[in-house]
């Protein structure tokens, strides 16, 4: 495990289920299903095509501070549009970088306009301590002679 390793080996060990939503349901039916399946965002999708993301943060902003009500919200009124997306290749610490960048936690993977899955900055994360980790125990096994040659 590596930093510089696709964040399409994330996908690969992943839940292989994408949650959707489309954007004429309404938000309280995409906070619903977040909670349902413990997630904090869904691709809002037309048939096959990405349109926007919902996110837990967009409920907050957009929905209960602008005093608007969940059941009566379509999905597009305040799903973020500029989605930002890589594909499996890019590397982790890049995916980092976006997200930070960005200000965003979720980063759906697609090839070309096919999503794949989606990707949170707690996946990256996790990810980034295990090779921590293990790099860590290889050194260790290496200083002490330990390491097979």
């Amino acid at each position: 495990m590596e930093i510089s390793s696709p964040v399409g080996l994330i996908l690969e060990r992943k839940e292989r289920r994408l949650w959707t939503i489309a954007p004429g349901a309404t938000v309280f039916d995409a906070i619903s299903l977040m909670a349902e399946k413990n997630i904090g965002a869904l691709p809002v999708m037309e048939g096959e095509r990405l349109v926007g993301m919902i996110s837990e943060r967009d409920y907050t902003r957009k929905v209960i501070l602008q005093g608007r009500v969940s059941r009566e919200t379509a999905v597009a009124d305040i799903m973020s549009r500029d989605v930002v997306t890589v594909t499996p290749e890019v590397s982790i610490e890049d995916c980092m970088e976006i997200l930070t960048k960005s200000r965003v936690r979720h980063l759906p993977v697609r090839d070309g306009e096919k999503v794949l899955g989606i990707v949170s900055i707690g996946d990256l994360v996790n990810w980034i301590i295990v090779a921590q980790s293990t790099k860590i125990g290889d050194l260790e096994r290496f200083v002490t002679g330990a390491y097979p040659g």
